[in-house]
């Protein structure tokens, strides 16, 4: 994240979808968020011809790691493909909503640096509640920074 002169926040997101979310995620895109000013790092699908999700998770997960992006948003019908192979990587941690009550509480208790978005479950402007609840969240830290670590901690 960066900060503007005219001190809105801007964050780099990368965004990613298969066939099944690419329309949510055009829209996303597209709309103007209030308080932000968002550089998208679309990472496809570019078309609605069928596709296959993996592509496209580790296509976002993979700048989030190299730390170019701030953050990720996934999109698929389910959301639950993209979730678990986003969540193959350490240090990520991919998180499905489908209310804005979830998404905010996903990445102030979770810390969820990847949101993703069940496309066949909710609307276009039912996506951009979503995305912005979950943007305009802050982690809490605290006992929920010691969880963090606990889950970092697992070797298997």
């Amino acid at each position: 994240m960066y900060e503007s002169s005219s001190m809105k926040k801007k964050y780099v997101i990368a965004i990613g979808a298969d066939h099944r979310g690419f329309e949510h995620k055009q829209f996303l895109m597209q709309h103007s968020y209030a308080h932000v000013d968002i550089i998208w790092i679309d990472v496809g699908a570019f078309s609605q011809e069928r596709s296959d999700y993996p592509e496209f998770a580790l296509a976002a997960v993979k700048p989030l790691l190299e730390k170019k992006v701030d953050y990720a948003v996934l999109l698929c019908a389910t959301g639950v493909g993209m979730a678990i192979v986003a969540n193959r990587f350490p240090g990520i941690f991919a998180g499905v909503a489908w209310n804005a009550e979830i998404a905010a509480s996903a990445k102030e208790d979770d810390k969820v640096n990847i949101i993703v978005i069940p496309s066949g479950c909710v609307t276009h402007e039912e996506a951009v509640h979503i995305f912005s609840a979950w943007l305009s969240a802050e982690f809490k830290h605290g006992r929920y920074e010691e969880r963090i670590a606990m889950i970092d901690a697992i070797n298997v």
